[in-house]
């Protein structure tokens, strides 16, 4: 199972990011490339305690549903996000956005085993190991929406 934890996925995904372009166009969804890239660095920011979103009440919760989504099924595409993780516009230049994207990945990957993670929005409490598989999973099922 691949995970941001390790070192050859997370420079899998910073090399895939890299090759994003302005141009790119979606396969799924209503997101903007731009979009997607600063929907990714917001939802980087929440799983680091830096952006609160508040919690949903949902099944997905609870064990073992939150187990079988965290780790195994596929993302659903067009799946409703938190308002506070949807960007309508994009105000910075586009290698801002990259870079910053690339820097919340290293600051992500490099955050401490024994460090406090908030809970997440919709999952509730995860593990240092769910948030580095979700966090994969989640920068991946975007990266494929623009065929990246």
């Amino acid at each position: 199972m691949k995970t941001i934890w390790d070192p050859a996925s997370a420079r899998d995904i910073r090399e895939r990011v890299g090759r994003l372009t302005p141009e790119r166009t979606r396969q799924w969804g209503r997101m903007s490339v731009q979009q997607m890239v600063c929907h990714l660095a917001e939802s980087l920011k929440m799983a680091i305690g830096d952006l609160q979103v508040a919690p949903k009440r949902m099944p997905i919760r609870y064990p073992p549903l939150k187990q079988l989504i965290v780790y195994l099924a596929p993302f659903p595409r067009n799946a409703p996000t938190a308002p506070e993780l949807t960007i309508a516009a994009t105000p910075r230049p586009w290698a801002d956005d990259i870079a910053a994207l690339q820097q919340l990945i290293d600051r992500f990957a490099a955050h401490p085993a024994d460090a406090k993670w908030p809970d997440h929005p919709a999952f509730g409490r995860l593990s240092r190991r769910a948030w580095g598989v979700l966090a994969y999973r989640h920068i991946d099922h975007h990266l494929r929406q623009f065929g990246a």
